[in-house]
């Protein structure tokens, strides 16, 4: 399943787009456009995938998604079939990080905002009292204009800068995040992000960081919360399910060009990340 470019009109006295989808089912295929999205399920359930990540979706649930990213909701069999007996109904905004101009997060007010718009770029699922916030802020500006909706928006950007109440999505490997070259923290991302497909040694990515390897290894842990081996592995699986919805690569093929040097370990940790066989997966998505 490809996804295709796929964008919105916009009204030329607004600044950023607003719109409710409804219908019998949501009919947009697999897509990614450069605008940042909020969507905001009020009624059907379904499944969704935003990048390499395959959820669950019904009533209130909210996602945010940087540029760039894949994305489709399916709906179930009975909106599919028109069995439902009520339409699927969303939310969705659209906007440019440039929508106030180029300068506008380059304000110190927008530091942490700006923090939010990197990390959606593997997708954040909303819960908790963020979600009731930010899904009743949404309702409303369907029928604000002007300043309103602007100062809704706002409002709406405050609450995702400061709130802990999301799961992110995508794998890391999916979606490069630019990462400052500078920052050594970046500077091993941006190493295992370019070097992935090759066998990446302990004392290889420690001399990146300029530590010592056990040095490194608690770094690495207390940073990214799991081992380098485990995130290594993170980035090979989600690279994986990009050649996976392709079907111009076999299995094996996609094994060794996603850095496994094996079939067997492939098929076994992608098992393990994705709870599934990469044949399973493959089917899923309808590749």
């Amino acid at each position: 399943m490809k996804a295709i470019e796929q964008r919105l009109p916009q009204d030329f006295d607004k600044s950023f787009v607003v719109f409710r989808e409804t219908g019998k089912y949501f009919p947009c295929p697999r897509h990614f456009h450069p605008e940042f999205e909020l969507v905001l399920i009020l009624k059907s359930t379904g499944r969704r995938m935003v990048g390499d990540h395959i959820g669950y979706f019904d009533e209130d649930d909210l996602v945010f998604m940087g540029s760039g990213i894949p994305h489709v909701w399916i709906n179930d069999a009975q909106f599919m079939n028109g069995e439902a007996g009520y339409p699927a109904d969303a939310i969705v905004i659209h906007f440019m990080d440039s929508f106030l101009g180029d300068k506008f997060l380059s304000i110190p007010e927008m530091e942490n905002f700006k923090n939010i718009l990197r990390t959606s770029s593997r997708g954040l699922a909303y819960h908790g009292e963020t979600r009731t916030r930010i899904n009743n802020l949404m309702k409303s500006m369907l029928t604000m204009s002007g300043l309103k909706r602007l100062s809704a928006l706002f409002e709406i950007f405050d609450i995702l800068a400061t709130s802990a109440e999301y799961e992110v999505l995508a794998s890391p490997g999916y979606t490069q995040v630019e990462l400052k070259a500078s920052d050594r923290f970046g500077k091993v991302t941006e190493y295992i992000m370019r070097n992935f497909d090759k066998e990446i040694t302990l004392p290889e990515v420690a001399s990146i960081a300029n530590m010592a390897v056990t040095t490194f290894c608690n770094f690495f842990k207390d940073h990214f919360r799991v081992t380098f081996v485990e995130y290594l592995n993170t980035v090979r699986i989600g690279y994986a399910c990009k050649l996976l919805a392709d079907d111009d690569h076999n299995i094996v093929e996609i094994a060794y060009e996603s850095g496994f040097k094996n079939l067997a370990n492939f098929n076994r940790q992608f098992k393990r990340f994705k709870n599934m066989t990469p044949t399973e997966y493959r089917k899923t998505i309808g590749a």
